[in-house]
């Protein structure tokens, strides 16, 4: 599509779904929307933009593939190794109780993940994790717990995926007791405050496709939300470069620590 083009689904799509496109890669996005569309009979982008007004589940789709629902329970293992082995612990010493925010949740894989972690640690203690995400379909699916695929369960050892899932018809449902460990919530990082007084937060492959402009915002707010001494675990492809000149300190890879209160730059 051309500049036009692109200029006039953004300005759609904003008014039908609050996502704004100039806070993404245009190259990326434009490349991506492209594949995606060219699956339709639209005649024109005008004409695929009609149908987006018309058809609730078409733009349900276009919304599902803009927001990159794709999850697993201990995606990026290592990093819960870490997590389970270095991080948690140091902020346990610091609070018996966590806050803990997991930004961009999806289906709910990655709150449930940490959820089963907190319970195998620290079973006694009621740790509030919250879970945010922009697609309300999304959110649907992690308040109900499921059903997940084996595929998405393919990381859960087996001795916790017997005591916190439930099989049925091939498809895996965490149990309630499970369920009420998470408050889940619709939130919208780029447009929406965020909470504060966080001890860890989680932001992992949700911002792959932003601009540098909208990352460097989203890493103040989100230093703004964590405590003194909180952590920010971020997914494998959102390295911060500059990080102490976002307020952070690099602890072990994919994790960052607030640095002491400090005059930042604005951006």
């Amino acid at each position: 599509m051309n500049d036009a083009e692109y200029a006039y689904l953004s300005k759609v799509l904003r008014k039908l779904t609050n996502i704004d496109l100039n806070q993404y890669r245009s190259k990326q996005m434009r490349r991506r929307l492209d594949a995606f569309i060219s699956g339709y009979e639209s005649q024109s982008i005008a004409a695929y933009c009609r149908d987006l007004d018309r058809d609730p589940e078409m733009l349900k789709s276009l919304q599902d593939f803009l927001t990159i629902n794709v999850s697993q329970f201990f995606r990026d293992q290592q990093q819960f190794v870490n997590l389970k082995a270095a991080i948690l612990p140091d902020l346990l010493k610091r609070r018996q109780r966590l806050n803990i925010w997991s930004a961009g949740c999806s289906i709910g894989a990655e709150p449930y993940s940490l959820a089963i972690i907190l319970e195998e640690m620290n079973p006694l203690h009621k740790h509030r994790l919250l879970a945010t995400d922009v697609d309300e379909g999304a959110l649907e699916a992690a308040k109900a717990g499921g059903p997940y695929s084996p595929r998405d369960v393919e990381n859960v050892p087996k001795q916790l995926l017997q005591k916190y899932f439930v099989l049925s018809k091939k498809e895996y449902w965490v149990v309630d007791a499970l369920k009420q460990r998470v408050k889940f919530k619709r939130h919208d990082l780029l447009t929406e405050p965020y909470e504060k007084g966080f001890d860890l937060i989680l932001c992992r492959n949700v911002v792959i496709y932003f601009t540098d402009e909208a990352k460097a915002r989203l890493n103040l707010m989100f230093r703004g939300a964590l405590r003194p001494g909180g952590i920010l675990f971020v997914g494998g492809s959102e390295i911060i470069m500059r990080a102490k000149e976002a307020g952070f300190e690099a602890v072990c890879p994919y994790f960052y620590r607030k640095s002491d209160d400090m005059v930042l730059t604005h951006v």
